[in-house]
C-alpha cells in the first residue's frame, strides 16, 4: 500500500486549550519526565499506571517535581477537561463540587479521579510549547515580552502570529522535532538503555500508539473520515511500513518512527486552513472612513463538527451579534477588534480574544477555555469553564467560572465581577456544555506566576459600580433571568438603587409641575442623559444597534 495514502496530522485542541500560556515549571523537561515516566510503571498497582489517579499525581508533582499543589491540581484538571465527557457527566461533577462543605471533603472526591497515565506524560511534555528559548531570543527569533509587537496573521493564511497555541504550523513542527522523545516517553522501561534513550530494537506497544492519539489523528486517502492514529497504524495493510508486528504485538521503534514523519503533513482543521480556503463570513459591516477591513473566516462547512474553527479580525466601531449554527462548538479566536461590540450567543467549544481594545464581549457558555492575551479596556461577559489572561491593562471580567480564575504573566488593573446577564436560550446552552451555575469561583483568581504575587494586580467590582447588562435582541427560550442568581451584595446594590429611583419618581409625581414645567423638565433630563451617553461612549453602542440599511445586512451564517 502506498503510504501517502496515509494522511497524518497534529490535532489543535491540545494546543489551544491544553498548553497552558506560561512557560512551564523547570522539572518539565525531558529528563524529569522520563523519571516520571519509568516511576508511575513501577507504583502500577499503587495508581500510577495505567490511570494515574489524583493523590499519586499530587505525590509526584509535590514531592518530586516540586510544584505547589494548587499548581499540580491545575494541570490535572485542564488535561482532565480535555478528557471527552458528556454535559451529563459534566453537571454531575460540578454538582459533586458543589456539595463540599470543606477542603477535606473536596480532596476526598478529588482522590476518585483519575487519567490515562501516558496521554497526561505527552500533555505535560507540550507545556514546553510556550517555553522561552535563550538561544532564539538572542538571534531574534523570540524575545521573552508578554507584549509582542511583532505582525500576526492577517487571515491570508500565512500564519505568523506568535500566539503558539493558535499556530498549526508551531504545532507540526513542535511534534516533528520532538518526535523522538515524544516515542522514548511512552516506551516501556525494559525498551531503553541506562541513560534512557531507545535503541534500534526498541518495540512500542500499543498502549503507547493509542496514547500518541491525544495528539495525533489522520485520514486515508484524504477522505472525509477521521481516524485516531492508533487505529490507523493497527491497520493490517501498514504493518510492513510502521513495523507492526503480530508476533510481538508490538512495533518497530526506528520503523515507526520513520513512518509518522513519513505521514505527518499540515492539519486540514487548524488555523491556516481556515484561512486559506474557510468560509468567508460576511457578518460585520464595512465602517466609512476605516481602511482596515473585517474579516472573518470559518471552516464550519468542510470539517466534522468537532473541528470547528472561527477566526474573526479588525472589526471597528460596530456592534456584531451572532446566534449561529456555524459557532456551536467552535474554537473562536477574535484578533484585533476596536471600539466593537461582539455579542456571539451560542455555545462555544474555546475564546480566545488577542490584540483587542475599548471593546465588549458576551459570549454564550464556553465549554473549555476563555483566553485573553495583549487586550487593553476590554469587557468581558461569560460562562467558561476556565478563564485565564495575560497581558492585559483596565480589562473586566463579568464571569460565572467552576475554576479559579487564572492570572498569568504582564495584567494591570484587572477587574472580576459576577456574571449580570441572560439571553433566553442561555440555560439550554449551558446544558448542552455541561457548565451549572455551582461552583462559582469568579471572585477568587489564582495568581500563577511569581511576577503576580502582589494581590494588588486585581480587584473585586466594588457593588457601588456594579449594574446589570441587558442583551437587545429578541430571540426564543426560556431564561428570562440571570442563571444562579447575583451576590448577596451585588444584589443588595441594585435594590438600593432601585428604591433610590422609585424616591426620585414620587418626588417628581409630587412636585405639582404645571403642564409646560413637565415638558421642560423632561428635556432637562433628556440632554443631560445625552451627554452621559456621549460622555460614557454608551452614545456608539446605540447607535450601532441600528439596523444596518438593506444593501449592508450582516449576512447569515
Amino acid at each position: 500500500m502506498d503510504q501517502s495514502m496515509v494522511h497524518l496530522w497534529v490535532k489543535t485542541e491540545p494546543f489551544i486549550v491544553g498548553a497552558l500560556q506560561i512557560p512551564p515549571p523547570s522539572k518539565f523537561s525531558m529528563h524529569y519526565l522520563r523519571k516520571m515516566s519509568t516511576y508511575v510503571r513501577t507504583r502500577a498497582s499503587e495508581g500510577c499506571y495505567p490511570r494515574l489517579f489524583w493523590p499519586m499525581w499530587r505525590h509526584i508533582a509535590c514531592g518530586k517535581l516540586q510544584l505547589a499543589k494548587d499548581l499540580a491540581w491545575l494541570y490535572f484538571e485542564i488535561f482532565d477537561s480535555l478528557v471527552e465527557r458528556t454535559p451529563e457527566e459534566r453537571l454531575e461533577w460540578a454538582e459533586v463540587v458543589s456539595s463540599c462543605t470543606s477542603e477535606e471533603e473536596l480532596e476526598k472526591q478529588r482522590n476518585k479521579l483519575s487519567v490515562d497515565t501516558l496521554q497526561f506524560l505527552l500533555f505535560l511534555y507540550i507545556q514546553q510549547l510556550n517555553k522561552i528559548s535563550l538561544r532564539t531570543s538572542l538571534i531574534g527569533e523570540e524575545w521573552p515580552s508578554p507584549r509582542d509587537k511583532s505582525q500576526s496573521d492577517n487571515l491570508t493564511g500565512k500564519s505568523t502570529c506568535q500566539n503558539k497555541n493558535w499556530n498549526d504550523y508551531t504545532h507540526q513542527a513542535f511534534v516533528q522535532n520532538h518526535l523522538l522523545d515524544l516515542l522514548e516517553l511512552l516506551l516501556d522501561p525494559d525498551q531503553l538503555t541506562a541513560s534512557s534513550h531507545s535503541t534500534h530494537g526498541s518495540l512500542v506497544s500499543p498502549e503507547a500508539v493509542r496514547a500518541l492519539s491525544f495528539l495525533i489523528e489522520g485520514t486515508v486517502n484524504k477522505t472525509r473520515t477521521v481516524h485516531p492514529l492508533h487505529e490507523l497504524a493497527l491497520w493490517q495493510p501498514l504493518h510492513v511500513k510502521n513495523g507492526y508486528s503480530k508476533i510481538t504485538k508490538a512495533f518497530s521503534f526506528p520503523k515507526l518512527e520513520v513512518w509518522l514523519r513519513a505521514c505527518l503533513t499540515g492539519s486540514p482543521f487548524g488555523t491556516s486552513a481556515c484561512l486559506k480556503s474557510g468560509k468567508k463570513l460576511a457578518w460585520a459591516q464595512q465602517v466609512e472612513g476605516t481602511t482596515k477591513r473585517a474579516k472573518i473566516a470559518c471552516n464550519a462547512h468542510m470539517v466534522p463538527e468537532v473541528h470547528r474553527m472561527v477566526v474573526m479580525s479588525q472589526v471597528y466601531k460596530q456592534t456584531l451579534a451572532k446566534s449561529s449554527d456555524t459557532l456551536v462548538g467552535a474554537h473562536v479566536k477574535i484578533h484585533r477588534c476596536n471600539e466593537s461590540f461582539i455579542y456571539l450567543l451560542s455555545p462555544l467549544r474555546s475564546v480566545t480574544i488577542e490584540k483587542c481594545r475599548n471593546s465588549t464581549f458576551v459570549l454564550g457558555p464556553v465549554q473549555t477555555a476563555i483566553h485573553l492575551h495583549s487586550c487593553d479596556n476590554v469587557k468581558v461577559i461569560g460562562i467558561c469553564h476556565r478563564l485565564s489572561i495575560s497581558s492585559t491593562t483596565g480589562c473586566t471580567f463579568n464571569i460565572l467560572t467552576p475554576t479559579h480564575p487564572l492570572i498569568l504573566l504582564g495584567n494591570h488593573a484587572v477587574t472580576f465581577a459576577p456574571y449580570h446577564t441572560h439571553y433566553p436560550m442561555l440555560e439550554d446552552h449551558m446544558a448542552r456544555m455541561g457548565l451549572a451555575t455551582v461552583p462559582n469561583y469568579w471572585d477568587s483568581p489564582m495568581l500563577v506566576c511569581k511576577e503576580n504575587s502582589d494581590a494588588r494586580v486585581f480587584q473585586l467590582l466594588p457593588p457601588s459600580e456594579f449594574y446589570t447588562f441587558v442583551i437587545p435582541f429578541e430571540m426564543e427560550g426560556d431564561t428570562t433571568e440571570t442563571p444562579g442568581g447575583l451576590p448577596h451584595a451585588y444584589q443588595k446594590a441594585l435594590s438600593q438603587r432601585e428604591q433610590k429611583i422609585q424616591v426620585w419618581q414620587k418626588t417628581v409625581k409630587e412636585a405639582g409641575l404645571t403642564k409646560d414645567q413637565r415638558k421642560q423638565f423632561q428635556v432637562l433630563v433628556e440632554n443631560k442623559f445625552y451627554e452621559w451617553l456621549i460622555h460614557t461612549g454608551h452614545r456608539q453602542q446605540l447607535d450601532s444597534l441600528v439596523p444596518p440599511a438593506a444593501g449592508s445586512k450582516q449576512a447569515a451564517g
